[in-house]
């Protein structure tokens, strides 16, 4: 599993910040890997240890270089693969948001390597929902965090969304303030599908 979490931080870092930043990461790091493999194993310290430097390089708070992680693996052509995953969620924002506790069944189906944390949603009231994260993979919330503000926009909908920290889990409050807010991206089952198959 950390091969795709070490791979998905070179991409995220390689192309927003270029790759001599990424380099200079890497150096940071001490563990000498450039480039990662997605499905080869890595020690979860080399993880640890990214983070780390990155926190250090670019000066930003591990909880917003997470939450920029998770809107990378939805608005990149590097990760599309990711986003046709969470679009199968539903043909809405809020069928996505609910259908969110299905996701670590889903991607452990396509990816077996994988084992997310567990996920809650609760609708609490219209157009309100409760999504709790438990704690499993450290900063895994803030990375659902930016995959739910950029599906948001990728829907065309307008959504605010806050993130807790509780003991054991972390709660992010969703509302769904205009479903139609915008003329969401193109997706299409139909095609991704058949170009699957």
């Amino acid at each position: 599993m950390q091969g795709l979490i070490n791979r998905a931080i070179q991409c995220f870092i390689s192309e927003t910040y270029g790759e001599i930043t990424w380099l200079k990461i890497v150096e940071k790091a001490g563990d000498g890997i450039a480039n990662f493999e997605a499905f080869l194993d890595y020690p979860v310290s080399t993880t640890f240890g990214l983070v780390d430097a990155i926190e250090a390089q670019i000066a930003l708070p591990r909880s917003v270089f997470l939450e920029d992680l998770g809107t990378f693996l939805v608005t990149s052509k590097t990760t599309s693969a990711v986003r046709r995953l969470l679009r199968f969620g539903g043909l809405t924002y809020e069928e996505f948001v609910l259908s969110l506790d299905e996701l670590p069944e889903r991607l452990s189906l396509a990816l077996p390597e994988i084992r997310l944390p567990a996920i809650e949603v609760d609708l609490v009231s219209p157009k309100r929902y409760e999504v709790k994260v438990a704690d499993g993979i450290d900063g895994f919330s803030f990375v659902v965090v930016g995959v739910l503000r950029a599906l948001a926009d990728d829907y065309g909908s307008l959504a605010f969304i806050e993130h807790a920290s509780k003991a054991g889990s972390s709660m992010i409050t969703v509302v769904l303030a205009e479903s139609d807010f915008a003329v969401g991206n193109h997706f299409d089952f139909a095609q991704v599908a058949h170009a699957t198959g």
